[in-house]
């Protein structure tokens, strides 16, 4: 099968084309940024998602399945580029399945699409509304294209429609929010909140991702790994120290000191859970993660140890 990949030089998307290709796929892949090692097999076009270059892989590859994954978060990028990297690039990609032909399209987005509040269900459903982008307006692109993409479900009924809200990410590349959060030897949290958080390993969403393409399943559906733990957890399992700070304080550090750049709105992120019930895609796909929790921090720590103190 034909694959085309928007989005390919990141962590994931460089794993998910050599698990593609080592089942026999011809996979092409569209990124601003490099992809130096790329296999010899894999043809990679530097050219942005939205420009007249883009729509020229598509007429000349004619993919029989997209994989969306060319977005970006507000830890990545910041205004109105982003905005419209997320929602033009998603316009894009859509507009050039059903012009050339495409029979399958996945839009890979993000579990944070439901947004975090105290007043939030703990396990969100793939049928509840974005929350809370009052608070966490750089979310808004994001959600926006989440939602550009499930129209095509209905706007496009000749064309099978995945839309993967998926969860946190580790593992040895690095790559994703709360890896990037993580970075760092300490890592700042508010003061009293020790929210649950979801993450599996880039292997495990590699293969769900995979599944996906294979059942072309239609409709949208959360992905997760193995259960939700504590904030504290995480931090203590990759070997990071928690600076709990009260909010006033941690508005003015951030982005400072060494610590973590988080956008103001983020914050909710770190003091309410954002989980999802990932058992329709379970069902659909007959997915199981093969990452506990424990296997999972403990590849992100063993790729990246917490740096050494000035100090010691």
């Amino acid at each position: 099968m034909k694959i085309v990949i928007p989005g390919i030089s990141g962590g994931v998307g460089q794993k998910l084309a050599l698990h593609l290709l080592g089942n026999g796929h011809d996979v092409v892949g569209i990124d601003v940024r490099p992809w130096a090692d790329a296999p010899k097999e894999i043809s990679v076009h530097r050219v942005d998602i939205r420009k007249r270059a883009a729509e020229d892989v598509f007429r000349r590859v004619r993919p029989e399945a997209v994989v969306h994954m060319a977005t970006v978060t507000s830890l990545m990028m910041r205004g109105e580029e982003r905005h419209r990297i997320n929602l033009g690039g998603t316009r894009a990609v859509f507009e050039h399945c059903r012009t050339y032909g495409a029979k399958h399209c996945i839009f890979v987005g993000r579990h944070t699409f439901y947004g975090a509040a105290a007043d939030s269900p703990l396990f969100h459903t793939e049928d509840e509304p974005p929350m809370a982008l009052s608070t966490f307006p750089e979310l808004a692109d994001l959600v926006a294209a989440d939602l550009f993409a499930a129209t095509a479900l209905w706007r496009f009924p000749e064309l099978v429609t995945t839309v993967l809200r998926a969860c946190y990410t580790l593992g040895p590349t690095g790559h994703g929010t709360l890896a990037t959060y993580l970075r760092g030897r300490t890592v700042p949290s508010l003061l009293g909140f020790d929210p649950l958080f979801q993450f599996m390993h880039e292997d495990d969403v590699v293969t769900s991702i995979a599944l996906a393409l294979e059942r072309r399943i239609r409709g949208i559906f959360n992905v997760a790994g193995p259960p939700p733990v504590p904030f504290s957890v995480i931090v203590r399992e990759t070997g990071r120290k928690r600076l709990p700070l009260p909010q006033f304080l941690i508005d003015r550090t951030l982005g400072r000191w060494g610590l973590p750049r988080l956008p103001r709105g983020a914050l909710s992120h770190v003091k309410y859970p954002v989980v999802v019930d990932a058992s329709a895609f379970r069902k659909a796909t007959g997915f199981r993660h093969l990452y506990d929790e424990v296997k999972t921090l403990a590849a992100f720590r063993s790729a990246f140890p917490p740096p050494i103190s000035h100090d010691a």
